[in-house]
């Protein structure tokens, strides 16, 4: 809360010197006068220049003569100066006195309904700017539950792969038993076939008395008595 506040700040003190000010009114010093054309160029440190728009209504007078009081419309601005037209050139000149280097003071209703806008739509984007702020926080805390909900999930999986690879040797060593039991047996089977087949050797009993002598010429030596 204390980095939302702290974030508002700007826009909260331009809204307080808004409404605390004659913000429409402003001061400005001629730099430059063209008679002919009837236009003035006044240079101005006024922050809110940029709410002037070309055509816009200017009341000027002299501080010297409060009363009199002339009037001009924008033609043309920078960041530092305005270029305006006083149709009432010469008039203007006889009744405020002015000429190039004079001090002047300013004030303009259409540059008071524009700064009016100004901030009615400051305050719109202040409490959008609080909304806004307010979902990132809950998008950040959302994010950081993320990172715990995963490493919850790392640790409950791990502690699951531990169980199960546990189980896993087990059913190996398992195995590994059951091989070597069976190992044995056969061993031992295949040493009892054995000794069964030198017994089966030693008691065998011949069927025929008579062999078959296959190196006799004579066909009838071939059988042997």
């Amino acid at each position: 809360m204390p980095i939302l506040l702290f974030c508002l700040i700007p826009f909260l003190v331009w809204g307080q010197v808004l409404k605390n000010t004659q913000s429409h009114e402003f001061s400005g010093r001629i730099s430059r006068l063209n008679a002919p054309a009837k236009l003035a160029r006044i240079k101005t440190n006024y922050a809110n220049i940029k709410f002037l728009n070309s055509s816009d209504r200017l009341i000027f007078w002299n501080e010297s003569y409060p009363q009199q009081r002339c009037l001009a419309t924008v033609e043309g601005r920078t960041n530092e100066y305005l270029l305006v037209k006083i149709p009432r050139f010469e008039d203007c000149i006889r009744n405020v006195h002015f000429t190039t280097g004079s001090y002047l003071k300013f004030e303009s209703e259409d540059l008071k309904n524009s700064i009016d806008l100004a901030r009615e739509l400051v305050e719109i984007l202040q409490k959008k700017r609080l909304a806004t702020e307010a979902k990132k926080e809950r998008n950040r805390k959302e994010l950081e539950r993320y990172v715990e909900k995963v490493d919850a999930v790392n640790k409950r999986y791990e502690i699951l792969r531990q169980k199960l690879e546990l189980e896993w040797q087990k059913e190996l060593a398992l195995l590994e038993e059951d091989k070597a039991s069976a190992f044995t047996e056969f061993k031992q089977s295949e040493a009892m076939m054995n000794e069964i087949d030198t017994k089966l050797e030693l008691y065998r009993i011949e069927d025929h008395n008579l062999k078959l002598d296959r190196w006799s010429l004579d066909p009838a030596l071939y059988i042997e008595n």
